[in-house]
């Protein structure tokens, strides 16, 4: 049974004494809908279909498996893995600059400034932050440059490059269980604090010593409810509605 206090979300100031208090060793941040608002995954796919980086007949592929994912006929794990793929053939260089120019126009702009500033203040210090996603490594390293969490510690949907080419081997796709599973590859068993906004987080909340339930899907709310965790929503966040790809 939960009580009035765990039930109701922590203002932006109790979050940020909160963690701090923790003096965290290390702290992992989901992205999409945590450090920033939207789905930057889905957003730079269909800019980039938009964009003509790939053929018309992947594009029309792509968006005909995207329907099928939220009629429930493709997973989760499956989604997330086909949205990198159909960069294959493509120069890496090439995904890097369009995510660069993707995240600077998009992402950028909606980043929760309530969360990068506890980010700042935690790599202040001398915490070790990990961001964990779903949505392709070249976005998600673009987009949290800005928080000082390097690409060696980006944990995220990622293909095979090969002599500069991306193809079509997927190397992960952390989502669900895979983001616990991805975590414990790199050695962090039990981090001492995660962050996440969706229910595709909580196998990785579960493993965390603090759980913090960021700008809280329904499913992941009914989750951090019943665990007791602290929830916090950032000022403009669109509540998220459903677990869509994140």
């Amino acid at each position: 049974m939960t009580t009035e206090l765990e039930t109701a979300p922590l203002k932006a100031e109790e979050l940020k004494r909160r963690v701090l208090e923790l003096k965290p060793r290390v702290a992992v941040f989901d992205c999409d809908g945590t450090l920033w608002d939207g789905d930057a995954g889905l957003g730079f796919m269909n800019w980039s279909l938009e964009e003509g980086l790939v053929s018309r007949s992947t594009s029309d592929w792509i968006d005909t498996r995207h329907r099928a994912y939220r009629a429930g006929a493709v997973s989760e794990m499956q989604i997330c893995g086909e949205m990198v793929q159909i960069y294959e053939g493509l120069r890496e260089t090439e995904l890097r600059a369009a995510a660069a120019r993707y995240v600077n126009e998009f992402v950028k702009p909606r980043i929760f400034q309530e969360m990068e500033g506890l980010v700042a203040e935690l790599r202040k210090q001398g915490t070790e932050l990990w961001a964990v996603s779903s949505t392709n490594k070249w976005v998600i390293a673009e987009g949290v440059r800005s928080f000082g969490i390097p690409e060696e510690r980006v944990l995220a949907a990622e293909v095979a490059v090969v002599a500069g080419l991306i193809t079509s081997t997927l190397v992960d796709v952390p989502t669900d269980e895979g983001k616990a599973i991805a975590l414990r590859r790199a050695g962090l068993d039990r981090p001492d604090a995660v962050f996440g906004n969706s229910i595709h987080d909580y196998a990785m909340l579960e493993i965390a010593a603090h759980a913090f339930a960021i700008n809280p899907t329904p499913a992941l709310l009914q989750k951090a409810m019943h665990h007791g965790w602290a929830w916090f929503r950032p000022a403009g966040a669109e509540a998220m509605s459903s677990d869509v790809v994140k």
